[in-house]
């Protein structure tokens, strides 16, 4: 376990999905990405809400959208695809773990992006992808 004042971020944390969960329930890589056709290593979290909508938001699946508070169970690392491509310095409080998350409690009332922003989200997201530029580094 690291040393407090070596923790990234204290939180509180979230993770937004599409999933149906428990409280008590772990989160654990090795599933499938919302965001790429394969499984994914790591869990990713954040510590802003605005980004755990996104994650809600986009995920694949026409489930209702949800977002959870979690505690990670163990080392996190800054989220490489969101810090070292676009965000420097990690202003979003992007992370991934290969531990699991444990849900803590869903947070039941939020306010969804505008239907005009995640349309604009889902138009850039597919022109990345046509142009070969939505690589996870996973």
């Amino acid at each position: 376990m690291k040393d407090k004042k070596d923790v990234l971020d204290k939180g509180p944390f979230f993770h937004g999905t599409r999933a149906k969960l428990k409280i008590g329930e772990l989160l654990v890589p090795q599933h499938l990405s919302n965001y790429q056709d394969k499984k994914s290593n790591h869990i990713y979290f954040t510590a802003t809400l605005n980004v755990a909508k996104w994650g809600a938001e986009l995920a694949a699946s026409k489930a209702k959208e949800r977002i959870y508070i979690v505690e990670p169970l163990g080392d996190f690392e800054n989220d490489p695809n969101v810090t070292d491509k676009r965000f420097p310095g990690n202003p979003t409080r992007s992370y991934r773990s290969k531990s699991p998350l444990k849900i803590i409690a869903e947070l039941c009332a939020w306010e969804r992006h505008s239907d005009e922003e995640i349309n604009h989200m889902l138009t850039s997201l597919k022109k990345l992808r046509e142009q070969g530029k939505a690589v996870i580094d996973d």
